[in-house]
């Protein structure tokens, strides 16, 4: 992508901060076959630096892992246990991106995924959202997109058998971003 195609986005290039406000890192995994269940992460930092291209364009993001949250105490102090994440020897997952590709407003970020000391490469498919001044005067970006995983390959192995046949948590993990940044000053 070339340096006019990012100026007509509306994205400046630089620094641009991550809007934990305005953001929702989530994910969504089907449980017993037959419903999912979706949850989120609330504890993230996260940046975007902006280059003239979107060959020079980065994201890094750090979330805490003990802030994974599905609505369920119970479930999801087996999440933060040894059992999956195991927060007390793995307390982030982090991200870092090694290309962005835009078209139009459709873009894909790779990069490395490292969950439980596990570094994996992804691909993220979005859009993005456009961008805005709010009455504060601050310019925001947003942004969607979403990649697959399988959790086996971050050694997320523990599972249960169902007596029908199949396991209680499939190994696809559906991780979704809805972000917001604004424009460093």
């Amino acid at each position: 992508m070339t340096a006019t195609a990012i100026e007509t986005t509306g994205l400046a290039a630089g620094a641009w901060t991550f809007d934990a406000a305005h953001s929702e890192v989530g994910f969504t995994v089907r449980h017993a076959g037959i419903s999912k269940v979706r949850g989120k992460f609330t504890d993230i930092a996260a940046s975007l630096e902006l280059g003239e291209t979107a060959e020079e364009s980065s994201v890094t993001a750090t979330i805490q892992a003990a802030s994974f949250s599905s609505g369920d105490e119970g479930r999801d102090g087996h999440v933060r246990s040894a059992d999956f994440f195991d927060v007390e020897t793995h307390p982030t997952l982090s991200f870092a991106s090694n290309s962005v590709s835009i078209d139009d407003d459709a873009f894909e970020l790779a990069g490395e995924l490292t969950i439980r000391g596990i570094a994996k490469p992804v691909v993220f498919k979005g859009e993005f959202n456009g961008v805005a001044v709010d009455p504060f005067g601050a310019t925001r970006a947003g942004f969607e997109a979403k990649t697959v995983i399988s959790r086996k390959e971050f050694g997320l192995t523990w599972n249960a058998a169902l007596e029908a046949g199949g396991v209680l948590v499939s190994d696809k993990v559906t991780i979704t971003l809805d972000v917001a940044f604004v424009k460093a000053a």
